[in-house]
């Protein structure tokens, strides 16, 4: 292509589309170039929750509205087994389908000055010329193999959409299973009559155990959620590359933002918070590299760690205490007692929360009384 652009964008979902709207909203005469290999509107699985961090994020770059006509939910149902805890959310979110959302952000970013332009991208060598890139291009990124970086641990979800029970509207339920955690059928309201159904759960590590296959995955939501999988349809499954320890961004042009850069919360599976945050960033970065002649990566690295680096660590941290179903138990019955240690559960789940001192002694109380009641028992 005899083309120069200031950006290329490649991948056109939230992650892509706030970098184009905040690199126009920061230098409005940037040549902008966002390609995905999808016309939109179209179909994505992925639970569809929107928190409401994302819509601060947005409103950040002048972007507001892209919630109208949806209904806000207000409660949130967590359990496991026999425990459970259903609370109205200090703030609500939105279950929006990403065939409406992603279209809106693209809509807003082409309104603003972006060229949009349907294209699969395979290799970087497709690419037109351009001073910057950023990789939005999902759980299988070329960008992201292109800069040799690996994913960390995967999850694997089924999503569809069913018909919302009575007793379950305006709430959004999360209950826990007993397989490779986190697994976790879900259930939310999207407040027209249906819900969007789904089950995910840990993939094993390469070589070890058979993935689960779309049999197991709809049998357990059925067990979770009865009367889910019989009503629902439209059926979609995904991969979604979990966050680790410490993200990594290289020197250099090309930037990584959302699953192209394996930013999915390990607890909850979350992924459109860390999409449009860190594709603002990266279309921040991209603008100051230009304006100030200086590496676009490393800007983009630091301004992602600042914003995620040290919440990336607390949601390791509480990916890997979430794999002992005691601490679940714990978490759930902790969070029944204390309305503010449910309000930092919903913020690590969803934004970008910290485990809290009183989280921990909360947890500590509870398997004391929970040791104490078991040692009773055995006498």
């Amino acid at each position: 292509m005899n083309e120069s652009w200031d950006l290329v964008v490649v991948g056109a979902g939230p992650a892509g589309a706030s970098a184009a709207l905040a690199a126009l909203h920061a230098e409005p005469s940037l040549r902008v170039l966002l390609l995905d290999r999808a016309d939109f509107p179209r179909d994505k699985s992925c639970g569809d929750g929107i928190a409401p961090h994302c819509f601060e994020q947005l409103a950040a770059i002048g972007v507001t509205g892209v919630e109208s006509g949806w209904t806000p939910l207000t409660r949130l149902e967590l359990a496991r087994g026999e425990q459970s805890v259903a609370r109205t959310m200090a703030r609500p979110v939105y279950v929006i389908p990403r065939e409406v959302f992603d279209a809106r952000l693209v809509e807003r970013a082409v309104d603003r000055g972006a060229t949009f332009r349907r294209q699969r991208v395979t290799s970087v060598d497709q690419l037109p010329d351009a001073a910057v890139v950023v990789g939005a291009d999902g759980a299988h990124s070329v960008l992201r193999q292109h800069l040799g970086l690996p994913y960390g641990r995967r999850a694997i979800a089924i999503r569809g959409y069913a018909p919302t029970p009575a007793g379950r509207r305006g709430t959004q339920v999360i209950r826990y299973g007993d397989r490779r955690q986190p697994a976790y059928a879900w259930a939310f309201d999207r407040g027209d009559g249906l819900s969007n159904v789904g089950y995910g759960e840990l993939l094993p590590s390469p070589g070890t155990d058979a993935p689960p296959s779309r049999a197991l995955l709809l049998d357990q939501l059925e067990l979770l959620l009865p009367g889910s999988v019989e009503a629902g349809e439209h059926w979609k499954g995904h991969h979604l590359p979990l966050s680790g320890w410490r993200w990594h961004q290289p020197d250099g042009r090309v930037l990584l933002a959302g699953d192209a850069a394996g930013l999915i919360n390990p607890m909850t599976g979350e992924g459109i918070y860390y999409a449009i945050a860190t594709g603002i960033a990266a279309g921040r970065s991209a603008v100051r590299a230009l304006r100030e002649h200086t590496d676009p990566g490393a800007l983009h690295r630091h301004a992602v760690r600042k914003q995620l680096g040290t919440h990336l660590k607390h949601t390791f941290v509480a990916s890997r205490l979430a794999e002992h179903a005691v601490i679940v138990d714990g978490g759930i019955r902790v969070a029944r007692r204390d309305r503010r240690v449910f309000d930092e559960l919903v913020e690590l789940g969803l934004g970008d929360g910290r485990i809290s001192g009183r989280l921990v002694r909360g947890l500590v109380a509870g398997l004391g009384r929970k040791a104490v009641t078991g040692l009773k028992g055995d006498r």
